[in-house]
């Protein structure tokens, strides 16, 4: 069984935090010593440091994180979730870094299929209760992948939900760390099953018609519609990097999910669009890498 280092805890936040002020004190008051600090180096006990061994984990968002037609047509299948799943084949985020054993003991999945950006703060609220070492999100597709391109989420819309749906995680557990994936590049994944009759068929029945409709149609309508639709997820990306950026406890991906290429092979055999067993790997692999890195991506 794979262990894991002791998480650091809110107290040291505290400690370090305290003794920034502490020197910080003594500065104005001009109780200072030979081997007082530069400028430049006041406070720098303050900032909170990225845990990359992370003891739990809670995962949020949509439809991806619930592995939804990964196993089956039209159901989800947590068990391969990129976050928080136990299959073997994709290795998640949780077994990664927790280990076979504790993984199922210390990590929660609360995505709910179909979820926007308005449905985190709920779901965030209930992955707070477990004060988790380490939050996952991925959101934001369902308010890309909507009937048309008039009903998807405003951007600024979408930023104020995410605002507020932080606020409130670090109101309800201040040290829980927040890992950010990008929005999926859209339309990305509608190159790779538009030239297949059978996957044209399946997309028929409703599945994100903003990107989707009329998938081999080059009239400048068309080409204009998905255009517009890759332009809010980019601006979508754009808004989770300045939130997240804000908090020091939080760490954007980088883009590194929407700029992956996902293959035909990747994705769900059913609707050629969710992740299969190996997009979910692919994503698990992605996260393992960040959380786990010194510095946050660039």
């Amino acid at each position: 069984m794979r262990t894991t280092a002791p998480r650091r805890t809110a107290r040291r936040n505290l400690v370090g935090a305290g003794a920034a002020i502490a020197l910080l004190a003594g500065v104005v008051t001009g109780c200072q010593s030979d081997g007082a600090r530069e400028p430049g180096e006041r406070g720098a006990e303050a900032a909170p440091r990225w845990n990359t061994q992370p003891a739990s984990i809670a995962a949020v968002g949509d439809s991806i994180t619930r592995g939804f037609d990964a196993c089956s047509v039209l159901a989800d299948c947590p068990e391969v979730s990129w976050a928080t799943g136990n299959d073997p084949a994709v290795d998640s985020l949780a077994t990664r870094l927790l280990g076979d054993a504790e993984a199922p003991a210390r990590s929660w999945n609360y995505a709910v299929t179909g979820s926007r950006m308005a449905d985190l703060p709920g779901q965030l609220a209930s992955a707070a209760a477990h004060k988790p070492d380490l939050v996952t999100v991925m959101v934001g597709s369902n308010d890309a992948c909507r009937p048309t391109v008039s009903s998807m989420t405003p951007v600024a819309e979408f930023r104020t939900g995410f605002e507020k749906a932080l606020t409130e995680l670090r109101a309800a557990s201040p040290s829980s760390q927040v890992y950010v994936s990008s929005v999926p590049d859209l339309q990305r994944l509608w190159e790779q099953g538009k030239d297949s009759p059978m996957v044209r068929q399946i997309w028929k029945l409703g599945i994100c018609q903003s990107m989707l409709a009329d998938p081999l149609s080059a009239a400048s309508g068309a080409t204009a519609r998905r255009e517009q639709v890759r332009a809010q997820v980019v601006e979508y990306n754009e808004v989770l990097r300045e939130v997240c950026g804000k908090d020091p406890l939080c760490r954007y991906d980088g883009g590194a999910v929407f700029q992956y290429p996902f293959s035909a092979e990747q994705l769900s055999r059913w609707d050629w669009f969710h992740p299969g067993k190996d997009g979910q790997a692919r994503l698990a692999e992605l996260a393992h890498r960040q959380v786990t890195a010194a510095e946050p991506p660039r």
